[in-house]
């Protein structure tokens, strides 16, 4: 039996629709619902996803729309519409555009799937997660973003490629923004129990965060005209899986701490405990003090992407 009833998944792009091929296959959900304003876009994507079932063996079924209305009835949303990168472009520069796109999904969100659980993709994440929590009105446990995950993920498969080592034998976090200021720990990273420090120089070390922190754009760059969504994707979809679940995951996400960091007011990437209600508890973990000096730069440049949405307006 499926986990929940239907999933919509807002935007059916590369993002999008790969994650909803993701979460089909998983068998999650009776229903996974691309929304997206292209019409046949949605639909077209959706039917060739379906058309794999007998293939695949998977059960759900999955269908596209080009209306908001099709929110309806949604346990989970997953936001990933609005514009991509472009070279020399930053996440924040798609700030007050895509803003703009959020605010109407928000909207729709709380009037249709108002007891859904939302996962915020849009870039600059942390910043949108925030915008689409104060939207909705919806609680901040209800309304989280993918950010560390995927960071985590690009951290950990840079340092294995290192060390010639499994993917998944190296645990860590990543803090702060899905950007340029996020902060590797690299006080809590280590490779089957080791740590990290022991195993890498220093100057290796930096190289790896710094590749980390452009992540994102070194692909953008080689694409040159689209930016990543196979990692992004299964990024998401680990995060779907613990909210449909119930799985009670630690995992690194953009969130709204209570008192955590000393932080209350705004959206960061933290690691919390992901279930079936959404954020349960952010935890906050020791960290050294250039790795808090790092954090606090991070908190800053989301307080000045805040002060843009401030003179935003909420409806219409």
């Amino acid at each position: 039996m499926a986990a929940v009833g239907r999933i919509v998944v807002l935007g059916a792009g590369f993002v999008g629709g790969t994650l909803a091929q993701r979460l089909a296959e998983s068998d999650l959900a009776e229903e996974v619902c691309l929304v997206d304003i292209v019409d046949g876009l949605p639909q077209g994507k959706a039917l060739d996803i379906q058309e794999s079932a007998p293939i695949l063996e998977f059960s759900t079924r999955v269908t596209g729309s080009t209306s908001l209305g099709a929110l309806a009835g949604a346990d989970i949303v997953v936001e990933t519409a609005g514009l991509a990168r472009k070279p020399g472009m930053s996440r924040s520069d798609l700030l007050e555009k895509n803003a703009g796109i959020l605010r109407t999904h928000a909207l729709a969100v709380r009037e249709h799937a108002p007891k859904s659980v939302v996962l915020v993709v849009t870039n600059p994440v942390d910043v949108m997660a925030h915008w689409f929590r104060e939207v909705s009105g919806f609680p901040a446990a209800r309304v989280f973003g993918e950010s560390g995950t995927l960071d985590t993920a690009r951290f950990r498969t840079f340092v294995a490629a290192e060390l010639h080592v499994a993917p998944r034998d190296v645990t860590g976090f990543v803090l702060g923004t899905h950007g340029d200021t996020m902060v590797p720990l690299l006080s809590l990273t280590s490779v089957g129990g080791v740590p990290l420090a022991q195993l890498i120089s220093a100057d290796r070390l930096r190289a790896i965060v710094d590749r980390t922190r452009k992540g994102g754009g070194e692909i953008v760059e080689l694409l040159k005209t689209g930016s990543a969504f196979y990692a992004p994707s299964a990024s998401q979809a680990e995060l779907v899986k613990s909210v449909a679940l119930n799985e009670h995951r630690l995992l690194p996400i953009t969130a709204q701490p209570s008192g955590e960091y000393g932080l209350r007011d705004l959206y960061i990437g933290v690691p919390a405990l992901i279930g079936r209600s959404g954020v349960e508890r952010v935890v906050e973990v020791p960290v050294t003090a250039e790795e808090r000096a790092a954090f606090d730069a991070s908190v800053a440049a989301v307080r000045t992407d805040l002060a843009v949405l401030s003179r935003l307006p909420r409806t219409g």
